[in-house]
């Protein structure tokens, strides 16, 4: 599945051929991706990546969830998508990361944008959050810009490298917002 924004920006569905790209990636930018990713400590070879992409792509149904590859230009830029989906409530929430060199172009934005589309259109969501750590402003900034509501600070909700606990925000959009 592909969902296009613009001539320049499109999301593909995550696929195994995208491990090399995602691992080279992160084992490139430690430290700037690490500082705000706790996965990044555990990508230590390809198979990591590899493995990652297929618990995604091979899990259930009903555990399934949309994740997408951030492309500009045809070139891997991140990762953007949808977890702990819960249908029952028809609620989700949207992580995503970005590599460094393509900060600052609104690749994130516009991505968020077309993920809320497709949840609130096509998968009938009705409530979406987006989760940040409190010091991370650039990531701040998107759910901010997007119209999203603050809630509140989860206290301690993520576990950082270097065993160290961060609070993060909580943003939320309802579907008719």
């Amino acid at each position: 599945m592909k969902l296009v924004i613009d001539h320049q920006i499109e999301l593909r569905q995550l696929k195994l051929s995208d491990a090399k790209d995602i691992f080279d990636t992160i084992n490139k930018q430690r430290s700037y991706l690490g500082k705000w990713l706790p996965f990044v400590e555990f990508t230590k070879e390809l198979k990591d990546t590899e493995d990652f992409i297929l618990s995604l792509i091979k899990a259930p149904k009903s555990t399934f969830e949309y994740v997408f590859t951030i492309r500009e230009n045809d070139g891997f830029a991140g990762l953007i998508g949808f977890k702990s989906t819960d249908h029952t409530n028809k609620k989700t929430e949207i992580g995503y990361w970005l590599s460094e060199k393509f900060q600052g172009k609104g690749l994130v934005t516009k991505s968020v944008t077309r993920l809320l589309g497709f949840a609130f259109q096509e998968l009938k969501i009705h409530r979406v959050q987006i989760k940040c750590a409190t010091g991370n402003q650039a990531s701040i900034n998107i759910p901010k810009n997007l119209g999203f509501k603050f809630e509140g600070i989860e206290r301690a909700g993520e576990l950082l490298t270097g065993n160290v606990y961060t609070d993060l925000e909580i943003y939320s959009k309802l579907k008719n917002d």
